[in-house]
């Protein structure tokens, strides 16, 4: 399913965004985070090879969502491209570059609602210079299991 930036979020801000990701609707109270995976075409090859830039870039991006990060590990590969893993509190960011096809494969995964993963998504797409892009973004759910539960710190022996 592709989604357009505005209507992410349970709550944007936008008048009029469309919250609904699904035929199933939930209730934000049953969703653990969000998961966006998005495809970047037409990317600007010395920027899908930077390993600098990504840095900054992964950085800005976890910014924008209104995540924390808490680590960032990036390595560039011979003779091109880079991998790089934002470890969040809330989940994670991570990016693939293939600058020789200026394409980058991009996953943000955010637990709760108080962050937005698709500015993150739009921070990357708009910082590699996309030419086109595919968002596709759905809510991961409550496990039934667990969703009336209290839930309690493991207890370690």
């Amino acid at each position: 399913m592709t989604q357009t930036l505005p209507c992410l979020h349970p709550n944007p801000g936008w008048n009029g965004a469309d919250a609904t990701l699904s035929t199933s609707a939930q209730p934000v109270s049953d969703t653990v985070g969000k998961h966006c995976i998005l495809e970047l075409y037409g990317c600007e090859s010395s920027k899908l090879d930077d390993e600098a830039f990504l840095r900054d870039t992964i950085t800005t991006a976890a910014k924008r969502a209104g995540a924390t990060l808490l680590n960032l590990i990036t390595h560039r590969f011979e003779p091109q491209g880079v991998t790089g893993l934002a470890l969040l509190a809330e989940s994670h960011i991570s990016i693939h570059t293939w600058p020789e096809s200026g394409y980058a494969a991009v996953d943000v995964f955010t637990c709760g609602d108080h962050t937005m993963p698709e500015r993150a998504c739009q921070v990357l797409a708009e910082e590699l210079g996309a030419s086109s892009q595919k968002l596709t973004s759905f809510r991961r759910e409550t496990p039934s299991a667990i969703a009336g539960s209290e839930r309690e710190p493991a207890l370690v022996a």
